[in-house]
C-alpha cells in the first residue's frame, strides 16, 4: 500500500502549535516532521516532538482499562497492582461508584482535575466539560500556569493579545523576559535570528541562564520576584529623561499621571538592591529599549509564578505603551495571543447543563482540597490531560490525599504516571495522531485541522469520546451529548466575531491552516531602518510605521498591530492606573512588594531561593518518562552558585539535601555559573523516577499568587547541605 500523508497540528502546551505531517504506511505512523508552509513553524520540529514516534508506539503506553487491585502509592504500585477490564466493567464501575457519591454526599464531592495535557479544542475543553457540568460536580478553577500573567497583560490591554511572532524579524531591540525562547518557543527563534543576522540586539533577563541567555548579546540575571522592581525603574528612567512618546500617550494611555508619580519610588540605585542588576545597567537597558526602534519585548510566563506576578506582568505591560512601540511593525510585545481566535467556546462547554452553582476548587490547591475540604469531602477524582502527583505544588500534601483509601479516582491517561499509581481505574487514552482536533494557538495567529493519522492503538479513546460514553451510560439525554467530533468543530466555528468569518472546517480541511481575519490598522510605508538607527525622541506620527521589505516571506501578511490605535479597555486606553484593581486589594497603579518567600522578607532558616524549573526537553512532566528524552536531561540536579557552595562544603558532584518546611529531596549538586548567588535551581520530574518517590514540588507551596489564585512555584525558599552532613 502506497504511503500517504496526514496534516496534523501538535497539541502540546507550547505557543508554536506546529503544522505538522506524518507519513503512514501500511495502517502505522512511519515518519513525523514539520509542515514547511506553515508561514510560522516552517517546516521542523521541537527535539520533543521530532521523536513523537517514541511516544505513540512505546511498549509502555496504556492501552486497556485496567482495574487495581493492589495498594495505592508509588513506592509499592507498578502495573502488577492492576487487572485488566473492558471498557464496559470500567464505565459501569465509575457509573456506579459516581452515583454513589452524589446519593451520599451530593455531586459536589466529584472534581475533576485537568489542564494542558492537550491544548486541542475539542479534548482539551467540550465535552468533558458538558459532562461535568451536568453533573453539577465541583468545578475546578484551572489557575496552575497562565490565569496571573493573563489577567495582568488584560488589567492593561484589556485583551490577551500581542506582537505576532513574524514581526520580530523586524525588531532592532528584542527583551526576552522570562522567555527561554531557545528551549520552549523554538519557531520564534529563526526570527529573532533575522532580525539580529540585521544588526537586532538580544537582551535576556531571567534569574537563570537559559539556552537563549547563553546565546544573548547581553544577558541579566535578576533576582526571582523582582520584575516589577525592574520594569518601575526602567519607566522611572524612560520617563524622567524624557524618553518616552507623549502623543502616543495622551492618545492611547490612561493614568500616565499617577504612573509617573510612582516610579519616583524606584530610582536605579533602589532597584539595583532588589533585583541584583546593577543601576548603571538598569539604566543603559531603559535608555537602549526606549530609544532603538522597534523594539519588542517576548514576556513569558515564568515571571507570573511569582507571590506578586499579576503586578509582574502588569508592570512590563506598561513599557511598549510608554515609548509607543505598538504603532511599529516589530514593535510591542507578546505573551499570548490567545484571545484573538474568539471560538464559540460557551457552546462546547455547556455550562447551561448545570443545575445550579457548584462549588469552584483552586487546582493549586489539591493538596488541601482533598485533605481538608468539608461540606462535602471529595469522594471521587476524575484526572485527565494532567499528572497531579508531579506537578501539583505541596507535593507531599497532594499525594496524602491521593492516597486516601475513600477516595475513587479515576485516570485517563497513556501512560503509567504518578497520577495513575493513586488510580482506581486507569482509562487508555488516545494521542493526537489517533484522533481529530481543531487547534489554536497561543504564539500566533493561526488555526488548523488536526486529522488523525492512525487508529487507536489497542483499546484508546479520545477524551472527547470517553466523555460521550460516560453521559450515555449516566442516562444524561441532552442532544449535545451526541454531537460528533465534526459537530463540534462546525459548533465551535459558528461564532459571529470577524476575526472567523468565513473560516470554516471545509476550508480548514483543505488548507490545512488559516490565518485569522485580522484587521489591517492604517499603514504608512517608511525606508527600511538601518541596523543602528536609534531615535532620543518618540515619533510624533500616529502613522503605523512599517518597512518597504515587510511583505517579504518574513511577514507574508498585512501586519496585525493589535494595539496601534487604541485598546479594547472600559475607554479605549491602556490602563496605566486601573480602578478595578482597589477592589481586590491591589495598587491601580503599580508597586513591588517583596514575596513572602524571599530573602528581602523570607524565614532566615532557608536563605536560597529555589527555582522549580521545568526540564528543556520535557513539557511539564510530559515526555519525562521516554528513554530519547531522558538522555538529553538530568533531573536530578541542584544547581548552585560556587558563593553559596563552599561556605557549606558542597562540591561538584556531591550529593545533597534540599530542604525546607514542607519537605526535603536528594539531589546532586551542580556548581556552576547557571544561577546567582542565593539562588539555587532544580528540575521537575516524575517522583516515580527521582527514586525517591518525591519530585521538587515537595518543596513548593500552595501560596497564591497576587492575581487570579495562580501558582508560586518561584517563591520558594529552601536551604542546602551535604546528605553527609
Amino acid at each position: 500500500m502506497a504511503a500517504k500523508i496526514v496534516h496534523a497540528a501538535c497539541p502540546h502546551d507550547c505557543p508554536d502549535a506546529c503544522g505538522v505531517l506524518i507519513t503512514v504506511e501500511d495502517g502505522r505512523a512511519t515518519r513525523i516532521h514539520g509542515d514547511p508552509d506553515h508561514p510560522v513553524t516552517r517546516g521542523f520540529l521541537c527535539a520533543k516532538v521530532a521523536k513523537y514516534l517514541d511516544r505513540v508506539y512505546s511498549p509502555d503506553r496504556v492501552l486497556h482499562p485496567y482495574r487495581r487491585v493492589g495498594p495505592k502509592g508509588s513506592r509499592a504500585c507498578n502495573q502488577d497492582d492492576f487487572r485488566r477490564i473492558s471498557w464496559d466493567e470500567a464505565l459501569d464501575e465509575i457509573v456506579t461508584r459516581f452515583q454513589d457519591i452524589v446519593r451520599c454526599h451530593g455531586a459536589e464531592a466529584i472534581l475533576p482535575y485537568s489542564y494542558g495535557g492537550t491544548l486541542g479544542v475539542l479534548n482539551g475543553a467540550s465535552m468533558d466539560r458538558r459532562f461535568f457540568h451536568r453533573l453539577s460536580a465541583s468545578q475546578l478553577d484551572r489557575t496552575i500556569c497562565s490565569i496571573t500573567g493573563e489577567l495582568g497583560i488584560k488589567s492593561v490591554y484589556g485583551l490577551k493579545l500581542g506582537t505576532e511572532p513574524e514581526q520580530f524579524a523586524r525588531s532592532r531591540y528584542i527583551i526576552a523576559w522570562g522567555a527561554n525562547i531557545h528551549g520552549n518557543n523554538v519557531h520564534l527563534w529563526p526570527f529573532i535570528e533575522q532580525a539580529r543576522h540585521h544588526g537586532a540586539k538580544l537582551v535576556v533577563i531571567d534569574p537563570y541562564r537559559t539556552r537563549t541567555a547563553a546565546c544573548a548579546d547581553w544577558y541579566l540575571p535578576i533576582n526571582p520576584g523582582t520584575d516589577v522592581a525592574l520594569a518601575l525603574g526602567m519607566m522611572h528612567v524612560i520617563i524622567n529623561q524624557g524618553l518616552f512618546d507623549a502623543g502616543y500617550i495622551a492618545r492611547h494611555t490612561f493614568g500616565f499621571d499617577q504612573l509617573r508619580a510612582r516610579v519616583q519610588e524606584y530610582p536605579p540605585e533602589r532597584v539595583a538592591r532588589w533585583t541584583g542588576i546593577s543601576s548603571d545597567d538598569i539604566v543603559q537597558l531603559a535608555r537602549e529599549y526606549a530609544t532603538t526602534r522597534p523594539a519588542a519585548i517576548r514576556l513569558n510566563y515564568g515571571i507570573q509564578r511569582s507571590e506578586n506576578g499579576g503586578m509582574a506582568v502588569r508592570a512590563v505591560c506598561m513599557l511598549p505603551c510608554l515609548i509607543g512601540s505598538w504603532k511599529q511593525v516589530g514593535g510591542g510585545l507578546q505573551l499570548s495571543t490567545s484571545e484573538s481566535h474568539n471560538l464559540n467556546k460557551d457552546a462546547l462547554r455547556g455550562a447551561e447543563l448545570m443545575s445550579h452553582p457548584a462549588r469552584v476548587i483552586n487546582m493549586v490547591e489539591l493538596g488541601r482540597a482533598l485533605n481538608d475540604l468539608q461540606d462535602p469531602p471529595v469522594k471521587g477524582l476524575f484526572v485527565y490531560n494532567s499528572n497531579p502527583a508531579a506537578v501539583a505544588p505541596n507535593h507531599n500534601a497532594v499525594v496524602r490525599g491521593l492516597s486516601r483509601p475513600d477516595l475513587f479516582t479515576v485516570v485517563h491517561e497513556q501512560f503509567f504516571t504518578d497520577t495513575t499509581d493513586y488510580a482506581d481505574i486507569i482509562l487508555p487514552a488516545t494521542t493526537f495522531f489517533e484522533h481529530k482536533d481543531l487547534q489554536t494557538g497561543y504564539g500566533h495567529y493561526f488555526i488548523q485541522i488536526s486529522n488523525p493519522a492512525i487508529e487507536p492503538l489497542g483499546e484508546c479513546r479520545s477524551n472527547v469520546e470517553l466523555f460521550r460514553a460516560l453521559a450515555q451510560r449516566m442516562g444524561f439525554e441532552d442532544p449535545c451529548f451526541r454531537e460528533s467530533d465534526d459537530d463540534m468543530i462546525d459548533l465551535a466555528l459558528a461564532s459571529p466575531h470577524p476575526h472567523l468569518q468565513g473560516i470554516d472546517r471545509a476550508r480548514l480541511e483543505r488548507d490545512h491552516f488559516v490565518r485569522l481575519n485580522l484587521p489591517v490598522n492604517g499603514v504608512a510605508k517608511v525606508s527600511d531602518p538601518s541596523p543602528n538607527q536609534t531615535s532620543t525622541r518618540v515619533i510624533p506620527s500616529e502613522a503605523t510605521e512599517i518597512s518597504e521589505g515587510a511583505q517579504s516571506r518574513d511577514l507574508a501578511f498585512s501586519p496585525y498591530l493589535p494595539f496601534a490605535n487604541g485598546f479594547p479597555t472600559h475607554n479605549g486606553k491602556a490602563l496605566l492606573y486601573n480602578e478595578s484593581l482597589v477592589a481586590q486589594g491591589l495598587d491601580p497603579v503599580a508597586t513591588f512588594t517583596p514575596p513572602q518567600e524571599s530573602r528581602h522578607r523570607g524565614d532566615a532558616r532557608y536563605p536560597l531561593e529555589l527555582l522549580a524549573r521545568k526540564c528543556d526537553n520535557y513539557l511539564n512532566s510530559t515526555f519525562s518518562n521516554l528513554p530519547a528524552h531522558q538522555g538529553m536531561e538530568n533531573p536530578d540536579l541542584l544547581e548552585i552558585n560556587a558563593a553559596d557552595a563552599a561556605p557549606r562544603g558542597i562540591h561538584d558532584g556531591d550529593s545533597v539535601r534540599v530542604f525546607n518546611a514542607r519537605g526535603e529531596i536528594l539531589l546532586t549538586a551542580r556548581v556552576n555559573g547557571a544561577t546567582s548567588a542565593g539562588v539555587v535551581a532544580a528540575r521537575l520530574n516524575w517522583a516515580k523516577l527521582t527514586g525517591q518517590a518525591r519530585n521538587i514540588n515537595v518543596l513548593t507551596s500552595e501560596r497564591l499568587t497576587d492575581m487570579g489564585g495562580g501558582a508560586t512555584f518561584y517563591s520558594t525558599l529552601v536551604d542546602v547541605v551535604r546528605a553527609d552532613g
